[in-house]
């Protein structure tokens, strides 16, 4: 059985949207790999009023990414899964050549992806390519539109790793009309769809909870964000994975 590789933009990306899948896996016998790419540091000094206002909505004020790649650690391993961090920074603390921050505002986390990106997009495919030898790659669709969500993308389609995509959480559940425009046609794309059984769904919340700063924010309790995880299954069936038609089946 190959290893499954899930590519998530952030710390909590691939837990909150694929934790039943991974805990599935895991329970088969199937090493499950977490590769969290946008883990960098913060700037001592936040380049931004968005960077100053994520640590006081985080309630972490001092050491941002070292809380939440602790966090992650808990997650994943809480599902059984190893985790990988790499050194780049998140959207907010990326500079432009003259060093001011590219996405300076919550807007522009969700708006077009700069153009100074172009290159990081190219350097993030050659890193990403080699992980086409180690499994099954699950990729983010950019359900939602954030900009590091986009990104990824476009760097695993140019390194030629994506084949598989999953839709992302809690997006799919703010915004009812995200999931199609990530799709762009949805003719063009067959569904996967996983059935999770109560344990595995209750896996996936028991790992979101580990995510302690970002929780209140999200889904403001644990019980919140139970009722809306077992909504999300109900909905979808369980959890989906996205492939182009035409591609060859799982």
């Amino acid at each position: 059985m190959s290893e499954l590789v899930v590519l998530s933009p952030h710390l909590d990306d691939a837990v909150l949207s694929c934790g039943g899948r991974i805990a599935h896996d895991v329970a088969a016998g199937r090493t499950v790999t977490v590769v969290t790419l946008f883990t960098a540091d913060e700037p001592a000094e936040p380049p931004s009023r968005l960077a100053r206002d994520l640590r006081r909505w985080w309630k972490l004020p001092h050491g941002v990414m070292a809380a939440r790649r602790s966090e992650d650690l808990a997650a994943c391993a809480a599902l059984g899964a190893r985790a990988e961090h790499w050194d780049l920074p998140e959207a907010p603390y990326r500079l432009d050549p003259a060093g001011s921050p590219l996405y300076a505002t919550l807007s522009a986390l969700f708006g077009e992806v700069s153009h100074h990106d172009d290159r990081f997009v190219e350097a993030l495919a050659a890193r990403l390519a080699p992980l086409a030898g180690r499994g099954e790659i699950l990729t983010p669709l950019g359900v939602g539109g954030h900009v590091d969500h986009r990104v990824v993308r476009r760097a695993a389609e140019r390194a030629g790793v994506a084949a598989l995509y999953y839709e992302e959480f809690p997006y799919t559940e703010w915004k009812w009309f995200a999931l199609r425009r990530a799709l762009g046609r949805p003719d063009d794309w067959r569904a996967e769809p996983l059935a999770l059984s109560a344990d595995e769904v209750e896996a996936r919340v028991g790992a979101i909870a580990r995510y302690r700063s970002q929780v209140p924010v999200m889904f403001r309790n644990e019980g919140r964000l139970r009722r809306q995880v077992r909504r999300a299954v109900r909905r979808s069936g369980g959890e989906r994975l996205w492939r182009k038609a035409g591609g060859a089946p799982r």
